[in-house]
């Protein structure tokens, strides 16, 4: 035997009576926004790296001040993470940038979803994410402060012409704000118009990417809007939509637009309260609402991308998102018996499911920024009398153009 042939058979001996290390499992890094990883995300990571050997979700969670930052510069810097917690409203700029990559869902996927769900991540014909967290928007209404106007308490408003009536009486009657207007330089207040938006037919944008904005439907809620500001708080470019909130949970406001999430914080006060669909304008086909969603967007140069789709489908199939929604107090992204439960069991959920039905989603634009800009100097010049309706809104979406 060679001196070789010796040294090999040798290493083969030696590999038959020695333990090799095991082979590092393939990471999967996986940003979450919020304070801490969510209970049900977290047994459900467990459950998919048992049916996954070889891979390892590696998750970091980011407070919500800095998580859309966080994920951005991580992209554009070239070390994205593979799966990140975005807001939709992100997508389209990440997508036109190839930092994101599409998401592949079947016709079936797509129909498991409630109406218009699918639009809030979809552009230029695909999907840019997979939808993770849905919230819809109702009316809240202080009974107490009806009945002391000499309302009927148990008869919220239904019309936008309604809603302007009993702000108007309840302010004159009681000297209490009746409604809440959110006109501060914040992101809500885009997402406040929006409401009034899709409870008249509005558009912003069509699914070609040709602005809207200018129209009948759009003028009428911009108006309603100035209408009723002699009825709402002193000085609402001063409030966001959780301080006009606030206001509402201390008994001085008749009425706010808001989501499920203040039905929490209404239980544990003393306030005689309701809740019932958003007000309807003029032109409106049916219950409307903004639909906001929260997406999880796979990166691109990662290696993982197909595992990641996989991954973030599975956290959020039909068997394991009606989980997350009931720990974390979510519109329902489908419909199914789970939501025909959680309706019998709490009926005031009823508002905002319903409202989805003629809804519309938060709009798609690259320069996210700028759209919501537009809007919040559009909302905050007709809210302080330093222009018309009409003039804001034809500047409004003459400026959009650039953004979209």
């Amino acid at each position: 035997m060679t001196k070789h042939a010796s040294l090999i058979a040798g290493t083969f001996a030696l590999l038959a009576t020695t333990a090799l290390p095991a082979l590092a499992d393939t990471e999967i890094t996986f940003l979450a926004c919020g304070d801490k990883m969510q209970p049900a995300h977290a047994d459900f990571i467990k459950k998919w790296e048992e049916a996954n050997a070889g891979y390892k979700i590696v998750s970091e969670v980011v407070g919500w001040g800095q998580c859309q930052d966080k994920v951005t510069t991580l992209a554009a810097s070239g070390t994205p993470v593979a799966l990140a917690y975005v807001g939709s409203r992100t997508l389209k700029e990440f997508a036109d940038n190839e930092l994101i990559v599409p998401v592949p869902f079947t016709d079936e996927e797509k129909k498991s979803y409630y109406p218009f769900i699918m639009d809030t991540v979809t552009t230029s014909g695909k999907q840019w994410g997979v939808p993770v967290a849905f919230s819809t928007k109702s009316l809240y209404w202080n009974k107490a402060l009806f009945k002391q106007a000499g309302l009927d308490p148990e008869k919220p408003p239904q019309t936008w012409a309604e809603e302007l009536e009993y702000a108007k009486i309840i302010k004159e009657k009681t000297g209490t704000p009746g409604f809440g207007v959110v006109a501060k330089t914040f992101d809500n207040t885009m997402h406040q118009f929006l409401h009034w938006v899709y409870t008249n037919n509005g558009s912003v944008i069509d699914a070609s990417g040709n602005i809207t904005f200018d129209s009948k439907e759009n003028l009428e809620a911009l108006t309603a809007l100035k209408d009723i500001v002699p009825y709402a708080e002193e000085g609402p470019t001063s409030y966001e939509q959780n301080e006009v909130r606030a206001i509402f949970l201390d008994g001085k406001l008749g009425m706010i637009h808001a989501s499920v999430g203040a039905v929490n914080r209404l239980k544990e006060t003393k306030i005689d309260w309701g809740v019932a669909p958003l007000p309807l304008g003029p032109s409106a086909k049916g219950p409307g609402t903004l639909l906001i969603t929260d997406s999880l967007a796979v990166f691109s140069g990662t290696g993982v991308e197909e595992k990641a789709i996989e991954f973030a489908k599975f956290l959020t199939n039909a068997e394991n998102q009606p989980i997350y929604e009931a720990q974390e107090g979510l519109t329902p992204l489908r419909p199914g018996k789970a939501v025909d439960d959680m309706v019998a069991a709490n009926p005031y959920w009823k508002p905002f499911i319903d409202g989805i039905s003629f809804g519309g989603p938060e709009p798609l634009f690259t320069d996210y920024k700028g759209l919501q800009n537009t809007m919040i100097e559009m909302v905050q010049s007709v809210v302080t009398g330093k222009a018309e309706p009409a003039d804001a809104l034809k500047k409004a979406a003459a400026d959009l153009e650039q953004y979209k």
